[in-house]
Formats: C-alpha cells, sequence, structure tokens
C-alpha cells in the first residue's frame, strides 16, 4: 500500500524578461515545496539536500518545462513527481500538484483566467454543505442534502467534521462568505442546494476557479449565459414524479368517486408547466374520465392567495389539488387540513419533499390531509456527483439530469394515505418510465 505522501507541490510561473530588447527572452520560474516529513529533495536527479518537515522550499529559476521532483525519506523509500512549470505567449499560468494525506494528486491547470479541472481519483473526498436561511433540519433541501453527504461519508470511512460538514446561513448575505470559507479551506467539493445560491456560486466560482462545485435544483451560469466549468449542475426530471402523483390522484379518486381534480403552479413559465403536464398525464393514463383544474397565483411566496385558489377548486368539485406553489401552496395544504378537519374530506398533494407532516391535523395529530408528494431526491443527487467526484470524473460545466430512472423523483418510501394497490400501481408505471416504455411530456396538453 501505497505511503502517506509528503509533500504538496506549487509551481509559480515566473517571467524573466531581459533588459536588452533584442535578447532572447528566458522563461523560468520557482517551484515551492511545502514539506510535511523530513527527507532529502532531489531535482532533476539533483541533490539538492536534506528538507525539514513543516518547512517550505524554494527552488528559484527553474527553466520552462517539466521537472522531476524526488523525496526520499531515511529508510531509502521515494516519492516522486512530475512537475511542469510552463507559460504561453500571451497568457502566465500555473500547474498545481496536491498531495495530501490520500496520496492521491488532484491537478488543477489554469489557462488565462480559466479552469480546467483534470480529474484524478480520490481515496478521501472532503465535502462542505452551505446550508440557505432554513438551516440543516429545514425537512426540505438542505437536510436532504446533508442526508446524501452522511450517507456517502458513513460508506466510504470519512469522519464527520474533518471529512464533511456544513455551514449554516442566517441570511444570504452569508452565502458567498460561508462558499469561500470552504474554498479557502480547499474541500474537494463544496455543495449549495436550490437556486438562491445562483448569483452567489457563480461569483465564488470565478474566484476559486480551481475548487469544484455542486448546484443542486439549479443551473449556475456566468454573467454571459454561459456555464461555469468548475461548477457541476444537479436538476430533476419534475415531469416523470409529477405524472407518479397523478397516477395516485387518478387512482384515489376514481376509488373514492370522484371526477375532478386540480393543479395549483405559483407562476406559469416553462418549468412550472412541467410539473402541470406530468400530473395531467399521470392522471389519464389512469382515469381518463376526470377533468382537472388549473390555476396559477402569479406568486410563491403568498399562502393567502394560494388558499383562496384552492377554496375556489375545492368549491368546484375539486377532491385533490396538486401544487408546484412555493409558499403559496402552503395555503393550498391548509385549505385542505381546514376544510378535512370540519369534515369535509380533501386531499392536497405536495411537492419537491414529503410534506405529510405539514398537513397534519386532528386532536393527536394522527392525520394529515396530504396524500402523498412527488418527492426530488436531492440525497440521491449529492451521493451520485460525490461518488463520480471521488472516481477522478467530476461533472464541472455539466448538468446532471436526475429522473426516475436515476431514482431522483419519485412519491415518499412511507405513504400513509395511499393504499397498497395504489403504491404497487404508482411504482408499475415508475418502472415503465425508467425503462423508456413511457416517454413523459414536458409540455401541458393544449
Amino acid at each position: 500500500m501505497k505511503r502517506v505522501a509528503s509533500f504538496l507541490l506549487l509551481v509559480i510561473v515566473v517571467l524573466l524578461l531581459s533588459s536588452q530588447s533584442m535578447e532572447i527572452i528566458k522563461l523560468s520560474g520557482t517551484i515551492e515545496a511545502t514539506v510535511i516529513t523530513q527527507g532529502t529533495l532531489f531535482l532533476d536527479g539533483k541533490n539538492l539536500g536534506e528538507v525539514r518537515s513543516s518547512s517550505i522550499v524554494r527552488i528559484k529559476e527553474v527553466d520552462i518545462g517539466q521537472h522531476n521532483l524526488e523525496m526520499q525519506y531515511a529508510d531509502g523509500y521515494k516519492e516522486a513527481e512530475v512537475v511542469r512549470v510552463w507559460d504561453k505567449t500571451t497568457s502566465t499560468a500555473s500547474f498545481m500538484y496536491e498531495i495530501q494525506k490520500t496520496s492521491i494528486i488532484k491537478a488543477t491547470e489554469l489557462e488565462a483566467g480559466k479552469a480546467t479541472i483534470r480529474n484524478t481519483a480520490l481515496a478521501r473526498l472532503s465535502i462542505g454543505l452551505v446550508t440557505d436561511v432554513g438551516g440543516i433540519d429545514d425537512r426540505s433541501f438542505n437536510q436532504g442534502t446533508w442526508e446524501g453527504i452522511v450517507r456517502f461519508g458513513s460508506e466510504n470511512g470519512l469522519v464527520k467534521e474533518s471529512d464533511y460538514r456544513y455551514l449554516e446561513s442566517t441570511s444570504g448575505n452569508d452565502y458567498v462568505p460561508n462558499l469561500a470559507t470552504f474554498s479557502d479551506e480547499k474541500m474537494d467539493l463544496i455543495v449549495a442546494p436550490g437556486f438562491l445560491f445562483n448569483n452567489a456560486m457563480a461569483e465564488v466560482a470565478g474566484m476559486y476557479p480551481a475548487q469544484k462545485y455542486l448546484i443542486i435544483d439549479s443551473v449556475v451560469q456566468d454573467e454571459n449565459g454561459e456555464i461555469i466549468p468548475n461548477v457541476a449542475n444537479a436538476v430533476f426530471s419534475e415531469h416523470e414524479g409529477s405524472f407518479l402523483v397523478g397516477v395516485a390522484a387518478g387512482l384515489k379518486a376514481k376509488a373514492d368517486g370522484k371526477k375532478v381534480l386540480g393543479f395549483l403552479g405559483g407562476m406559469k413559465f416553462d418549468l412550472i408547466e412541467r410539473f402541470q403536464a406530468g400530473f395531467e398525464q399521470g392522471v389519464r393514463a389512469v382515469y381518463p374520465e376526470a377533468s382537472i383544474l388549473v390555476d396559477y397565483a402569479g406568486d410563491f411566496g403568498d399562502p393567502g392567495k394560494g388558499q383562496a385558489i384552492a377554496r375556489k377548486q375545492f368549491n368546484a368539485g375539486a377532491y385533490i389539488i396538486y401544487h408546484c406553489a412555493g409558499g403559496t401552496g402552503n395555503g393550498m395544504i391548509r385549505e385542505a387540513k381546514e376544510r378535512s378537519e370540519r369534515g369535509m374530506l380533501s386531499w392536497a398533494i405536495g411537492v419537491d419533499r414529503d410534506q405529510y407532516s405539514e398537513g397534519k391535523y386532528g386532536v393527536a395529530s394522527d392525520k394529515s390531509a396530504v396524500l402523498t408528494s412527488m418527492v426530488k431526491r436531492v440525497d440521491v443527487a449529492v451521493y451520485e456527483v460525490a461518488r463520480i467526484t471521488k472516481g477522478g470524473k467530476f461533472p464541472g460545466g455539466q448538468v446532471l439530469v436526475f429522473g426516475v430512472k436515476q431514482q431522483g423523483v419519485g412519491i415518499p418510501v412511507k405513504n400513509p394515505n395511499l393504499t397498497d394497490s395504489i403504491v404497487m400501481k404508482v411504482r408499475e408505471f415508475e418502472a415503465r418510465i425508467a425503462s423508456g416504455d413511457i416517454i413523459v411530456s414536458e409540455r401541458p396538453g393544449r
């Protein structure tokens, strides 16, 4: 087994220009080695002498090109690395090797201000999570993302706090400083859940082009609208998950002799219409006779408006309403709860996370007005990106889509308000979508 590596090499290119304009320019640089363990240092076979542990050695005026830097220990064991000092005509560049406790190299090439990540497999992966203002136990994206990180850590022998940890944000002003903190610590993968981090991550990723970042449920772009090369973007096939809750809603309504369902969207644009499209297709796959009421609130943060729209739909005969409206949708759940408490059984379907607990009512809160939820498995997304990053294939500059096939969307594991037969039928459709037998359209029917 390879010995624990002992030094960190950082090559800094310095252009040394001759004072006489007609002479040939000599290009040279400096190799800086941070030594962890005492030994003898060699450059291209030349003995540079013994170096002390915890020391920094600078080898100046090294010619542009490749060099072999080697450490030899008292017991004769040697470790050698190829170090490249180079320059291009119009830009200064640097090449960095980091050899940490894992004895694995992470190489990053910086050219003309842009980063190209050279991926190499890592024996250990350090992960930092920055939460939004909801905190680590928000029962939503923060908590789900952290659970995925914890699972990855436990399965890969990582130690909490030293190998993976989180920083909680108390306001949006904390996003950039928290991301920068992990960047300064050179965490291998820095994670942020949700579109609220878009601007902060774009800013920090530009400041630290050698770092690897992951944003959940969003795509980060630079000021020119281009995907940033050192940010991986994990998004979800909402229309596929919405199809499944549509199947559940259709089967429930059909079993109970109800013919009207509803959909509540926050604002009407392509992303939210994908939820509507999937839901409608799922309902019609099992209950083509049903009618579906559709309303858009024009707002994601107005629960009062959400409750008013839900009241209108329930009064028009809707038995089950599926929402994709953020805080506005919470008003719909509240309306379903209040009606159910009055004996007017009404159902809500949650979104993004399992919202069963938010629909609880009754003296002992032993009932819930939430029939099921369309869950985005953010834990699956972060786990998978961590896994492939550890394997040396960090997907920087890519958009990764997590659908039914990737187990990225679906209904919760536990569905107390669904019968076993309905859950079984949902699982059947889930398998057909995963196999490609059913292709769910992203556009609502016109």
